[in-house]
C-alpha cells in the first residue's frame, strides 16, 4: 500500500496512487489530491514568504485517471503586492485540469474577525461507515469525523477531516494543501440524492483564504442547494481548530445515473 497519494517520477511527473481514487469510478481521481498538488506547484512557482495564496480555482476539464499525470506551474501576472499563478494537469497527452490562484501581501493590517459561526468541537468517534455506492480510495486516506449528518445522512453536514497520508512522500503538507485536499469533499458530505440513482459531481472548485489553516484537522461545514433543470452549488465554511480560515463552494452536475 503506497504511503502518500502521490509518488513522483521524475521530470514533474507523478503516479498517482489508490488514495486520489474518488467514489464515482475506480479509474478516476477525487477532486482534492490533484487540487492540493497543483497548489503545491503554486506555492513553489518563485516563492515569496511574504503572501499568501487567498483563492484558488481548479477547473476539472475531463476525469484526472488515477495513473501517470504531469504538473507544470507558471507566473502569470507578476506584481509588488498580488501576483496570479497558472497550474495545469496533464495526462496521456491531453490537459485533465488547470487551475489560477491569486497570491497576496500580507501587511500589518488591524484583523477583523470572521463572522462566520465557529465549527463545532473535534469529535473523538470516528464519522460512520460509508453507505453502499460509494467506491473507496480518497475516502479512507481521510481520516473523518462527524459532527452533524455526513456520508451518510442528506442534509447539511459538519465534518472534520485530516490526511492520514502526505500529498508526496517525505515532505509536510502545506496548510493550503491540508485545506485543498478536504475542501473538494463539500458535496460529498451535504448531500441530497442518493448516490446509487444520481450524479451530483462538480466540474469545478473555488477556495477563498483570509488565513492559513493551523493543524492537521481541517472542518467542512457545508450545504447542497439543487434548482429546477439539474444544477446544484456546493457551499461550505472552512475551519481549523481556531476557527473559520474561509470558504469553498463547488457547482454541480446533478444528474440520474446512466
Amino acid at each position: 500500500m503506497a504511503d502518500s497519494f502521490f509518488v513522483p517520477l521524475g521530470d514533474d511527473r507523478w503516479q498517482a496512487t489508490v488514495h486520489t481514487t474518488g467514489p464515482w469510478d475506480a479509474g478516476a481521481q477525487h477532486g482534492g489530491p490533484p487540487s492540493a498538488l497543483l497548489g503545491r506547484a503554486m506555492q513553489r512557482c518563485q516563492p515569496r514568504d511574504e503572501m499568501m495564496i487567498a483563492r484558488f480555482t481548479c477547473e476539472i476539464l475531463r476525469p484526472i485517471p488515477v495513473g501517470e499525470i504531469s504538473v507544470a506551474a507558471r507566473l502569470v501576472r507578476p506584481g509588488r503586492s498580488v501576483e496570479l499563478l497558472e497550474a495545469t494537469i496533464t495526462a496521456g497527452g491531453r490537459e485533465v485540469a488547470q487551475a489560477r490562484a491569486w497570491r497576496i501581501l500580507r501587511t500589518a493590517a488591524e484583523p477583523v474577525a470572521s463572522r462566520h459561526p465557529a465549527a463545532a468541537e473535534l469529535p473523538d468517534t470516528p464519522a460512520p461507515p460509508l453507505p453502499p455506492g460509494w467506491v473507496d480510495g480518497y475516502l479512507s486516506a481521510v481520516e473523518w469525523r462527524g459532527g452533524s449528518g455526513g456520508f451518510t445522512e442528506p442534509g447539511p453536514s459538519t465534518v472534520w477531516g485530516r490526511m492520514r497520508y502526505p500529498l508526496v512522500p517525505d515532505e509536510e503538507p502545506s496548510p493550503l494543501e491540508r485545506v485543498l485536499v478536504v475542501a473538494d469533499s463539500g458535496n460529498g458530505i451535504s448531500w441530497e440524492l442518493d448516490i446509487a440513482r444520481w450524479l451530483f459531481i462538480n466540474p469545478e472548485l473555488t477556495v477563498h483564504l483570509y488565513r492559513e489553516a493551523a493543524g492537521e484537522w481541517i472542518c467542512l461545514d457545508a450545504q447542497t442547494a439543487i434548482a429546477p433543470g439539474g444544477v446544484g452549488l456546493a457551499s461550505s465554511v472552512l475551519s481549523d481548530r481556531t476557527g473559520p480560515v474561509g470558504t469553498g463552494a463547488q457547482s454541480l452536475l446533478i444528474a440520474p445515473r446512466p
